[in-house]
């Protein structure tokens, strides 16, 4: 029959080690805290929205097949934005120090379902130079897409803006100390079952009964060593050197 662990047992072994699960929780809140606030180099973020509208008039501008093209564009809209065709001249308009493939990995562009209007989301350890390419990707954008689609239907709807972008998106210093304090518990926890699980000395009666299977019918308690009298030396009691003539005893 296999041995089964109380409940009280289980929460025994966590008081037990409970030194050993608060140092490690700390341990691994305080190196993140460390690495967030000081390792880590800010990444700032920047967006702005462009609108795909090729509506002359206001009969077309409600037209539904219109309005459909112009959704189905956006997807290809999406991919010509972080294309070379477009970054180059985004790298060299900035004087980037950069290629248009590090580039891509900056932007990314979204858009939400039948919706005709997509974000440009660009993200940089510089806030300025964020809002920077996020802005004249847009403005690229839409003097390059005519020559591309022979479509101009591209239009600038809000700019990004430096203050938008003066708080930093990544690390979350406070995210990554709360979740490196979880781990931390966990791991802690974790720890001190394995080394309950690996001591295999006896402590206590009930520890005997469990191997052998046998009642304790008696117990030998630890005696201490008393410790042993030390000689005194007495002056009235000193011992007496018998003079000349005379023996021990008179």
């Amino acid at each position: 029959m296999g041995e089964t662990i109380s409940l009280q047992e289980l929460f025994a072994v966590l008081r037990k080690r409970l030194w050993l699960i608060v140092l490690i929780t700390i341990i691994a809140a305080t190196v993140s805290g460390v690495i967030s606030f000081f390792v880590l180099t800010p990444v700032y973020q920047s967006k702005t929205q462009i609108l795909v509208n090729q509506a002359k008039s206001d009969e077309q501008l409600y037209n539904t097949q219109a309005v459909q093209t112009n959704i189905q564009l956006i997807n290809t809209y999406n991919d010509i934005i972080t294309s070379p065709a477009i970054l180059d001249k985004v790298i060299k308009e900035l004087k980037l120090d950069e290629s248009a493939a590090s580039l891509k990995g900056q932007i990314q562009v979204t858009s939400a379902e039948y919706s005709q209007v997509a974000q440009i989301a660009v993200q940089d350890t510089s806030a300025k130079r964020a809002t920077d390419i996020a802005n004249t990707t847009a403005s690229v954008f839409q003097k390059e897409v005519p020559k591309i689609m022979n479509v101009d239907n591209v239009s600038v709807l809000s700019k990004a803006t430096l203050g938008e972008s003066s708080s930093p998106v990544k690390p979350q210093p406070l995210m990554n100390v709360a979740i490196a304090a979880v781990v931390g518990l966990m791991v802690g926890i974790g720890l001190s079952f394995l080394l309950e699980y690996l001591d295999n000395t006896l402590k206590t009666e009930q520890d005997i009964e469990n191997i052998l299977g046998l009642p304790v019918i008696g117990v030998v308690t630890n005696i201490k060593d008393v410790p042993k009298p030390t000689n005194v030396s007495r002056p009235d009691v000193a011992a007496r050197v018998p003079q000349r003539g005379e023996t021990y005893g008179s």
